[in-house]
């Protein structure tokens, strides 16, 4: 599952990429904002990614705060079926709620 020749040159960014920033967006937007949205289910590696995602916990914060500035374009590759403007739009509601919370 690991992508290789991309890596994110920031804390954590190891285990980020083995889920992929779009799926780590989707995930904690079911978590913290609707529980009703399932795109990060669109795949056959969920519990890989789910471990991954619990292993990063310390770095959710800070990863929102990067996906916030991703590139759409490069979002848009992902295999959910969402648009990079959507997970741009979904990272910065799962961000605000984070900074609701602080």
């Amino acid at each position: 599952m690991e992508k290789k020749g991309h890596s994110f040159n920031f804390e954590g960014g190891e285990i980020l990429v083995k889920m992929g920033a779009s799926w780590f967006v989707s995930y904690s937007y079911y978590m913290y904002c609707d529980k009703k949205h399932k795109s990060w289910e669109n795949n056959s590696t969920v519990k890989t990614r789910l471990h991954y995602y619990n292993q990063g916990k310390a770095y959710h914060y800070q990863w929102l705060q990067y996906a916030v500035s991703m590139n759409e374009g490069k979002l848009n590759r992902n295999s959910l079926g969402l648009s990079g403007s959507e997970v741009l739009e979904m990272a910065k509601k799962v961000l605000q709620k984070f900074d609701n919370h602080s």
